[in-house]
Order: structure tokens, then C-alpha cells, then sequence
């Protein structure tokens, strides 16, 4: 008998092939769509009404396909087709901001290898042995943290068997303890605040800076939080009461055996010293001192000394306390080397996603087209006011995270076009910034292309199933006040 192939699976394409198809896509489009140009003001702002065609440039496919993420790192060709490298800040290069992402990471990977961010939730937990309703506030308000503050996702997978070995004791189920853990960090980086990898980038691709629109900002994440810290609960406790309301009741007497039989891996995470405190200080310390670089006190009226830091010293901010943290932790000179460019190699996708992304507005402004683009978008939203342009904006977001599931690609790819298009409207560009970043979390909260996600609930044993079931109502409740917020924001810039 003729034994039957297995059939293939489809594979959904990474962000950097989809990416890469986009640029021999828009170089095509460089040979159709008519070449056009905006007049633009002292800022560099275009003006409404003034868009007029010019002599078309097009791009060579696979010239700029190769080319592209190249140039999109140093900045926009000129007439010559050559690279003007060294005013790649005034032609929005991304080597700044790739730059910037690569030192992050090394400051991550040196503050975890200290083991203090580990020892500090692990103490956390310990101190709520036999309180453990309180695991849920705390825990996730730890974790939302994290997520607005530098985009806390990947680490989360350390804590699985710690937390759901806890939770399985006090009554609960692994949904709980994956709930806590996805949801916490999730909804930390929906609602991010100063989170260099979303609010950062955009911010800087979109001409605007961190500081504004954070109050918006702050009202999603601390409402978006406590939205998923009662839902958790209520869940929570209903299985605690009757068992048999778990989604996972199926699962208990195996989840039992396996992470509470004492071979589970990953529960002991060391004991939390003094310099683990002092070290998770200075990691918060960095990024109080990055907000308070990038804010333009003397434009808000406030005598209270201005730095006017941008990505060149925001990056030099976190080597410094990359370092100063190291020393702290009493890593070795080889070590902390070591374990800096472990950090930053880890984060070395992300900053080639950026190039890559970059490299799209590279093809688009020297085929002459993105002012093409902006021109039609423009007549597209003509009618639809400020309240109608946001709220289009996030909804259009929403289909893009899952394409572009990277927050950093994302954002270097659309805003170029939707912060200049927003102005039209007469809406602020941190507003765009906003969307897209909302837009970009909840969809990560969700999506199967997402290794936190299936990794997370591969650990909890959670099917995927099941989890769009247990989420869903919290996904309504966070896009509904998402709405609200961008609604109001554009009702009181």
C-alpha cells in the first residue's frame, strides 16, 4: 500500500520575508504610481492643498531590494544615488535607532544576568505564600510594569513553572497563572509609556517625542491593568471555589503531577540580597533619567534645567547604567563583556527589521511617491474629521500588527506616512503613536505568530483554543477604551 505524504503545514512568513516582499512591491509601484511632491513649511511639515506632480524617478527591483535595508540605515540617496552618511539624523536613517536597540539589549541581558529581576518576583511570591489572592494585583501590576518600561515580553517565560506550581497549590489552574503572566506584561506594553522598542521609535519616526501624549498613555495602562487584574480574579476564584469551572478541568490531575511532583524546573530563582535591590533600582533609575532627558521643560514653561536628549544620548544613558550595573553585580570583566554583546546580539533581529523597514521610505521617497501616497490617503480621510481620522487610523493598525507583528518594524514602516497624514486632519502625531502602539498590543496579545504567546501557553498547557475563549472579553473591554482614550485625546490636543 502506497503509504500517504503528510500534507505541509502553512507556515505564516516571518516578519523580515514579508518586509522584503514590500520592498520589491514598492519599487514596483515606483514605475505606476504618478511621482508627486507637497510644498513643505520651515518645519518640514507638508502643506495641504499644494501636492503637484513631478518627473517620475522609478527604482530598479532588485537593486533596491538589496540596497534598501541598507540605505534605510543611513538615511535618503541623493540625485546621485549616492548616501549622504553623514546627515543620516536630518534624512530619518535608522542607525541611530538600531543603534539604540542593540545597547538596550545589552543593558537587559546584563541586569538579568545578575538575577535580580528573577529574585525579585521569586521573593515576591514567597512573601505571598498563604496569601495568594494578592499574587494577582501585585504580580500583575509588577509584570504591566515591565511591559510599559522596556517592553517585557520574552522574559516572562522564566516564571511559568514558578508561578503555576504556586497557583496549582493555592487551588487555582495553569489558565490562571498564564492569565496573570500574559495579560500583566500584555497590557503593560498596550498601554506603553516609555518603552524605548514602541513608544521610543515611533515617537522618533513620527517627529514627537515620548513625553507627549503620555498622559492618554498612562489612563490605558493603568485601567487597562486593572481591567485584567478583575478578570483574572473573578476567574480565579470561581475555580478555586468549584474546580470544575476551570476551561482546563481536563488538564488538572496531569498539570498536578507535572509541576507539583517536585521535578518541575525553573521555581528556584536564588535569594534576594541587597545588591539585587540596589541593582533594580538603578535598572528603574535609567529610565526615569531617559524621561526626564527627553521632556522640553523651557517649552512648557517650567525652569527646570532642559538636556534635549535624543537617541545618541538616551543610548550612551543605558550603557552607562549597563555597566554601573554590572560592576554592582559583581560580574567579571570578561563577563560583563560577554554578557553585554549576549544582550545586544539577542536584539540584533530587531535592529535589522528596522533597517529593513527604514528601507521601505527609502524606495518610496526616491521613487517620488510617498507624497503620491499621503496626497490620496489625504483626499481618502478628507471627510471623516479628527474623531473619525484616529479612530480609522487604530482599526487599520490592527490588521498591520498581524502582518508586521514586530513593534519596531511596524513602526518604522507607517509612521513616515500616518504622522504627516494625521497633520492634515489636525491631529496630534503622539495620538498616531498612541494607535499604533495599542493597536500593535492587543493584537500581540493573541496572535499564534507570536513566540510569548504559544510559548506561554505550550508552559501553562492552555490550548490555543482556549485561550482566545478566556481572552476575549478583556480584548472588548481594552479596545473599547482604547477608543475612548484616542477619541478624547484628539477632543482636547
Amino acid at each position: 500500500m502506497a503509504t500517504e505524504k503528510p500534507k505541509k503545514k502553512f507556515t505564516f512568513p516571518t516578519a523580515f520575508t514579508i518586509l522584503f516582499i514590500l520592498l520589491i512591491l514598492i519599487a514596483a509601484a515606483t514605475w505606476f504610481v504618478p511621482a508627486g511632491s507637497y510644498d513643505y513649511d520651515a518645519d518640514g511639515a507638508p502643506i495641504p492643498g499644494t501636492y503637484h506632480e513631478v518627473e517620475p524617478n522609478p527604482q530598479k527591483l532588485l537593486v533596491s531590494a538589496l540596497k534598501g535595508p541598507i540605505n534605510g540605515m543611513y538615511g535618503i540617496e541623493d540625485e546621485t544615488g549616492n548616501v549622504d552618511v553623514w546627515n543620516y539624523g536630518e534624512l530619518f536613517g535608522a542607525i541611530d535607532v538600531a543603534l539604540f536597540v542593540l545597547i538596550i539589549g545589552g543593558f537587559l541581558g546584563v541586569t538579568m544576568k545578575t538575577g535580580a529581576i528573577n529574585s525579585g518576583i521569586a521573593w515576591v511570591v514567597g512573601k505571598l505564600k498563604g496569601k495568594e489572592k494578592w499574587m494577582f494585583p501585585i504580580l500583575m501590576t509588577i509584570f504591566a510594569i515591565g511591559g510599559t518600561s522596556y517592553g517585557m515580553a520574552e522574559e516572562t517565560l522564566a516564571f511559568y513553572a514558578l508561578i503555576i506550581t504556586v497557583m496549582l497549590a493555592a487551588g487555582y489552574d495553569g489558565l490562571t497563572a498564564g492569565a496573570l503572566i500574559l495579560l500583566g506584561a500584555g497590557i503593560g506594553v498596550l498601554g506603553s509609556t516609555i518603552n524605548p522598542f514602541a513608544t521610543g521609535i515611533a515617537s522618533g519616526f513620527a517627529d514627537t517625542t515620548i513625553s507627549e501624549g503620555i498622559v492618554g498613555r498612562l489612563v490605558i495602562l493603568i485601567v487597562g491593568t486593572i481591567i485584567g487584574i478583575i478578570f483574572v480574579m473573578r476567574y480565579a476564584e470561581r475555580v478555586k471555589k468549584e474546580p470544575s469551572k476551570s476551561l482546563i478541568y481536563d488538564m488538572k490531575a496531569e498539570n498536578e503531577k507535572q509541576f507539583m511532583s517536585g521535578t518541575s524546573e525553573g521555581t528556584e530563582f536564588g535569594k534576594f540580597t541587597t545588591r539585587h535591590k540596589v541593582i533594580l533600582f538603578l535598572f528603574f533609575l535609567a529610565f526615569v533619567v531617559m524621561v526626564y532627558g527627553v521632556i522640553p521643560w523651557e517649552d512648557l514653561g517650567l525652569a527646570v534645567p532642559t538636556w534635549w536628549w535624543w537617541f545618541p544620548e538616551m543610548t550612551a544613558n543605558f550603557l552607562f547604567f549597563g555597566i554601573l550595573i554590572g560592576i554592582i553585580g559583581k560580574l567579571s570583566e570578561k563577563n560583563l563583556v560577554d554578557t553585554f554583546i549576549d544582550g545586544a546580539r539577542d536584539m540584533l533581529g530587531v535592529a535589522l527589521i528596522i533597517g529593513v523597514a527604514r528601507g521601505i521610505t527609502v524606495i518610496m521617497n526616491n521613487g517620488l511617491i510617498t507624497d503620491t501616497v499621503l496626497y490620496w490617503a489625504e483626499q481618502a480621510v478628507a471627510g471623516l474629521g479628527s474623531v473619525g481620522f484616529i479612530i480609522v487610523t487604530y482599526l487599520l493598525y490592527l490588521p498591520l500588527s498581524f502582518l508586521i507583528p514586530s513593534s519596531s518594524g511596524l513602526a518604522t514602516v507607517s509612521m513616515p506616512i500616518m504622522a504627516p497624514l494625521a497633520q492634515f486632519a489636525n491631529v496630534p502625531s503622539y495620538l498616531v503613536v498612541t494607535a499604533y502602539q495599542t493597536a500593535n498590543g492587543l493584537v500581540n496579545l493573541v496572535t499564534p505568530t507570536s513566540a510569548v504567546v504559544m510559548g506561554g501557553l505550550a508552559i501553562a498547557r492552555v490550548g490555543y483554543g482556549v485561550w482566545w475563549k478566556f481572552v476575549w472579553p478583556v480584548l472588548a473591554l481594552l479596545f473599547v477604551l482604547t477608543i475612548l482614550v484616542l477619541a478624547g485625546g484628539v477632543l482636547l490636543a
